[in-house]
């Protein structure tokens, strides 16, 4: 019989629906009877997508002993880290203090008041490998539980006091300092890899906003190595196996230092944030590579992971028919069956598919040399050669896509569909690609439409026509700045308007008036053991630092000395964390930057539907200057949002059309008429910026 997570929506908790345990998902009923009967809680975090989540559920949770040692002991609750984002930070923090480190599947156990006092991540079974089996854990604890109470409640206080006290951070006495930036960039440089690109050893995760954070003190310096440093590790994540080079986007992390072997999961937000970071590589470098990859990466999302209402859907598993990677690898065999042997032959030698393979007897598709490199060494023609790549990739995508697809998880994230309309607005700009600026304007409207609340506060989760969970500080941060991209790409002052009510939301509901920065729940949550300020980026931004970033584009754009005011205090409260840990910092640094400045407010007034407007506009946009904000309309009297009005104010449309106005910190130089001095001027403005 299913049990309770068979009435939930996530995918992740209905894959345990048909579990022999008593599973209830997060909420009063469970809690209750914990209280009720005085049982401990087993609490198990994990995510549709995670390797080792299914893999315990098979080897324990499907186990009829070992579920009948958890129903009989213990009140049993799961929950999709993806959709409690609160709780997996306050119990994660609890394991790693625990253990020393973390991950997923998460499992924790809990006193009745919710307090941790033991945990772990994956257990097998049985005892293995030096790890205690999870028999033995569950058993181990109920006898501590009925023989050694009052020990385990003194141990769970403690330990909840150790969660509660790493949310007091101080805002730093010195505030933001320059020299911020340089000290992050050579931390950077001595954990890099300068064989293989990325930052520290196997595994590899990719690191966006660190590359983005170099891209940006380059700018201010121009130091080779930091510019290099970026190259060289986009370039072997696009060579490698990480990167699907049929159906383009990015595997969550290589297992190796190589880039060869994935983990073959792929998460919205990898590829978002990831399509941001080669989009700005490819405006500084003009490399057409990296214009691809970003072409190809928001391609796949708009083919493989767009819902029909135009949300996006979080992530696709790395396993197909209980094989890991099955679907994304190939035999010589298989390749010539759809190629011919004589295209095969290019095509395996280019991509390094052999017999003996590199994963498990199949070979995981990669570049172990450029396309470049294989021309001169075979004698190849370039343009002939990448042509005729090309045709074999999309020969052989259509072959794949009739193998089993691997599971996805269809449920739509505020936050992370917030990421991908930002890359979405921000690349269909870049490239004139009116499909990318549709797309991301039609998951902003999906998200106002549907995943919202009558009063206006934003939900966190969507899926299948049902929207709930009171949204958290990522989902408010990161969809005020991605409107303020999608306003710059569009000039629909809607969305700055829509911006200004989610940061007014921020400061109402998540902001510390006392100590600065914001909590990651609302003033009116649920009330939790602990009330955390998320300031530590992980696979995603941290929500302070994007919460920074928005206020500081919208504070420049609305003349709203308030939203420059609270980003500030939280980019105080963060300086520690970027001095010590600047990996950990990434979108922190690069708010940092914006404020250090020189940060320009451009207004251009003439109509876009004009040639010479049109190409003023389009140089901006080809240009990288991240430190800027951009407002546009076709004349000085047009009707527009309030909120983004004091932009415009005192700045008439003179001739010839158009006129820019450039200015900092709302003093603004003498403005710019027609199109060759506005050229000129972004031509100036793109030298080496130096800090005010």
């Amino acid at each position: 019989m299913p049990n309770r997570l068979a009435h939930e929506t996530s995918p992740y908790l209905l894959q345990h629906a048909n579990n022999p345990v008593d599973w209830y998902p997060w909420g009063p009923e469970a809690i209750e009877r914990s209280r009720a009967e005085n049982k401990p809680i087993f609490l198990s975090i994990g995510y549709a997508a995670c390797h080792w989540c299914h893999v315990m559920e098979h080897e324990s949770f499907e186990n009829p002993a070992i579920a009948h040692v958890m129903n009989e002991h213990f009140v049993n609750i799961k929950v999709d880290r993806e959709e409690r984002p609160d709780l997996d930070q306050i119990y994660m923090n609890a394991v790693q203090a625990l253990t020393g480190h973390g991950g997923w599947p998460m499992s924790m156990f809990l006193t009745p008041d919710l307090k941790p006092f033991h945990g772990g991540t994956y257990w097998p079974p049985t005892a293995r490998g030096g790890m205690p089996g999870f028999d033995q854990v569950l058993r181990a604890v109920a006898e501590a539980w009925r023989t050694r109470r009052e020990d385990l409640s003194s141990h769970a206080d403690d330990l909840t006091q150790h969660v509660q006290s790493m949310e007091l951070l101080e805002r730093s006495e010195e505030g933001l300092r320059p020299e911020l930036l340089d000290e992050a960039a050579s931390a950077l440089e001595r954990v890099f890899d300068f064989t293989y690109g990325g930052f520290g050893r196997a595994p590899k995760f990719p690191h966006a906003m660190d590359l983005q954070v170099l891209l940006r003190v380059w700018r201010r310096n121009r130091k080779k190595v930091h510019l290099d440093m970026v190259k060289l590790n986009l370039d072997k994540m696009a060579q490698g196996g990480i990167y699907d080079h049929l159906g383009g986007g990015f595997a969550r992390y290589s297992v190796d230092e190589r880039w060869l072997v994935p983990h073959f999961e792929k998460m919205l937000y990898d590829n978002a944030l990831l399509a941001g970071a080669y989009l700005d590589a490819y405006l500084v470098t003009r490399d057409a590579n990296y214009a691809r990859v970003v072409r190809e990466t928001l391609d796949y999302t708009l083919r493989d992971m767009t819902d029909e209402l135009g949300g996006f859907h979080s992530t696709e598993d790395a396993d197909s028919e209980g094989e890991e990677g099955k679907f994304y690898v190939w035999t010589p065999q298989e390749v010539a069956e759809v190629l011919g042997a004589a295209e095969a032959e290019r095509f395996n030698y280019v991509y390094d598919v052999t017999e003996g393979g590199n994963f498990e007897g199949h070979s995981i598709l990669n570049l172990p040399k450029s396309l470049a490199q294989v021309a001169q060494l075979r004698g190849w023609d370039l343009d002939e050669l990448t042509t005729s790549l090309a045709d074999s990739r999309a020969k052989l995508l259509q072959r794949r896509s009739q193998r089993v697809r691997p599971g996805k998880d269809d449920k739509v994230l505020v936050s992370w569909n917030a990421l991908m309309i930002d890359a979405m607005a921000r690349a269909g700009a870049v490239f004139r690609e009116p499909r990318y600026v549709n797309a991301a304007t039609r998951a902003a409207e999906f998200i106002f439409d549907q995943v919202r609340r009558p009063d206006g506060r934003l939900l966190h989760t969507w899926r299948r026509g049902q929207a709930k969970l009171d949204a958290y500080l990522d989902d408010y941060a990161y969809l005020a700045n991605a409107l303020v991209s999608l306003y710059e790409s569009t000039f629909h002052e809607r969305w700055i308007d829509e911006a200004v009510r989610l940061a007014d939301m921020l400061l109402k509901h998540f902001q510390d008036r006392e100590r600065g920065g914001f909590y990651y729940t609302a003033n009116d949550h649920e009330q939790l053991i602990a009330r955390n300020k998320d300031l530590i980026d992980s696979s995603v931004p941290s929500g302070n630092a994007m919460a920074a970033t928005a206020l500081i584009r919208l504070g420049k754009l609305c003349g709203r000395a308030d939203y420059s005011h609270a980003a500030y205090e939280t980019l105080e409260l963060a300086v520690s964390i970027m001095e010590r840990s600047p990996t950990a910092a990434g979108q922190s640094l690069i708010a940092a930057d914006m404020h250090l400045g020189p940060f320009h407010e451009i207004v251009i007034l003439g109509d876009r539907n004009q040639p010479d407007t049109r190409e003023v506009l389009e140089a901006l946009y080809d240009s990288y200057m991240p430190n800027r904000v951009v407002a546009h309309r076709n004349r000085e009297d047009e009707d527009g949002a309030a909120s983004v009005e004091p932009i415009f104010v005192g700045k008439p449309l003179q001739q010839p059309e158009p006129t820019v106005y450039i200015c900092q910190r709302f003093t603004c130089q003498a403005p710019v008429h027609g199109k060759a001095s506005a050229l000129a001027r972004w031509q100036a403005m793109r030298s080496v910026a130096k800090s005010e």
